[in-house]
């Protein structure tokens, strides 16, 4: 390769100032963000505090909580992201100090220290911590994170007081499942599990392709060996083997379409109750989708695509094979122009109110909590046994972890109702804010929330998934 050979001085001094401006930039990075990190564990340290001060029985976990929820609510993000955040920031902050000044002055990166703070997690003595910090952070200023986490695998190895076992016993009780929502109606299933059985997963999964694959290629072969021979009879004997040879999936394909079969259609044998009650769990999904998305093939009318549990948009395809499977559908009607839910009905009748309330709010109200309603709390917002009515305009979805919140901490919610003789199109008396003031929509599904400190924010129902018009004149 030799473009770089025809720049001319000046191209050359100009690429030579952007490499260091980009690196200079990058320590800056480094640097705010070790700054935030500390403000986060003197948040999370404040909070403890007050917690020790009020000898509060969960040791500061409520507390916690509420704090995260006052800076994800300011900064817009779930405040289950920013009480991660508080809980990674005081362990290094107050474990490893020495990669947190490292980071502060811009010698290492955020994502440096993430690697070093992890691999030395499970070292418990200070002088085992600050020797091994030494050590990794001389490796650090020259390597990339991706290099540098195996050599910090090592050296923390030999600093490690418990064994290996003993410690596995100890990460073993971390394991879960996780999903995360990608674009183009797709969606990522993660796994936190001991290695033997991840890697003993991911290799059943290939030799289950690979065999797959090795049989449709005899087939293949077979078939065109007996063309050659008959073909008359061939098309009529081996008509299903050739389909099965023109499978041209790859094997990451066949990897996840078998992992996909088992998972929905599998039964856990090994943790069944004698009544067999876990092999009677089907899996379930919700999607929304307008009525002239469901009736037009080529999406001629424009109308916006399915929508799966209010989180993603789905193709139109899948969303259909889901319609002629389903044996009930919730009809939410919504108003032709505002887009706003109206009601909610269905061929078999159950709670409707329920099914308004689910319809409306789509996830927990809490400011930037995305947990789906359908693994929600109902909850009265004006407390029944104070009088608060059972209805639309006192019943909002909160997760388990909104729902404590609200009630055993200083967080004061309230629902703002649109007034006499207005309608929720016409109701508008200001701007949306989140800080210092109350900023009204007009709408009955809007929740303002109160924090500790005074400042409000408010939630509103997330848009309806419709069609709306507008006047063409």
């Amino acid at each position: 390769m030799t473009e770089l050979l025809d720049a001319t001085d000046s191209q050359t001094a100009m690429i030579a100032d952007l490499v260091g401006s980009v690196r200079a930039v990058e320590e800056t990075i480094a640097r705010l963000m070790a700054v935030r990190d500390g403000m986060l564990a003197v948040a999370a340290r404040v909070a403890v505090d007050v917690a020790r001060q009020g000898a509060h029985p969960d040791h500061g976990d409520m507390a916690l909580r509420a704090v995260a929820a006052e800076i994800g609510a300011a900064v817009r993000v779930s405040d289950r992201t920013i009480e991660r955040r508080m809980d990674a920031a005081s362990w290094t902050v107050e474990r490893f100090a020495e990669v947190w000044a490292a980071q502060g002055a811009g010698r290492i990166s955020a994502a440096h220290a993430r690697v070093i703070v992890d691999a030395g997690a499970h070292l418990d003595d200070l002088a085992d911590r600050a020797g091994y910090a030494a050590r990794v952070l001389e490796i650090a200023v020259a390597e990339s994170p991706n290099r540098l986490r195996r050599a910090a695998r090592r050296i923390a190895e030999q600093f490690q007081a418990r064994t290996i076992t003993e410690r596995h016993r100890d990460a073993r009780e971390l394991r879960r499942v996780w999903v995360k929502d990608l674009d183009d109606g797709m969606a990522e299933l993660g796994m936190l599990g001991p290695a033997v059985l991840v890697h003993g997963i991911h290799d059943r999964l290939t030799q289950m392709a690979r065999t797959l694959t090795l049989e449709h290629t005899k087939t293949a072969k077979a078939t065109k060996a007996a063309e050659a021979e008959n073909a008359a009879s061939t098309e009529k004997d081996t008509a299903p083997d050739a389909v099965s040879a023109s499978d041209t999936r790859t094997t990451d394909h066949l990897r996840a379409d078998f992992l996909a079969d088992i998972a929905l259609t599998g039964t856990p044998t090994g943790h069944d109750t004698e009544t067999g009650l876990l092999s009677e769990i089907r899996a379930r999904v919700e999607i929304t989708v307008p009525v002239l998305t469901l009736i037009d093939n080529e999406n001629r009318s424009g109308s916006p695509p399915p929508e799966l549990d209010g989180r993603s948009p789905i193709d139109t395809p899948t969303a259909r094979i889901l319609a002629g499977d389903t044996t009930a559908w919730e009809r939410i009607l919504t108003h032709p122009i505002t887009g706003a839910l109206l009601a909610v009905d269905r061929y078999r009748p159950t709670d409707s109110l329920t099914r308004h309330l689910r319809a409306r709010d789509q996830r927990c109200r809490f400011p930037g909590c995305g947990i789906a309603a359908r693994r929600c709390d109902i909850d009265h917002t004006h407390a029944a046994s104070d009088g608060g009515e059972t209805c639309a305009h006192n019943l909002a979805h909160l997760c388990r972890r909104h729902h404590t919140l609200k009630h055993h901490s200083p967080w004061h919610v309230e629902h703002h109702r649109a007034p006499a003789g207005t309608t929720e199109a016409t109701a508008t008396t200001g701007t949306t804010g989140h800080t210092g003031h109350t900023a009204l929509t007009g709408r009955t599904g809007d929740l303002i929330w109160t924090s500790p400190t005074g400042n409000t924010y408010i939630d509103h129902p997330p848009a309806q998934n419709t069609v709306t018009f507008t006047d063409s004149a």
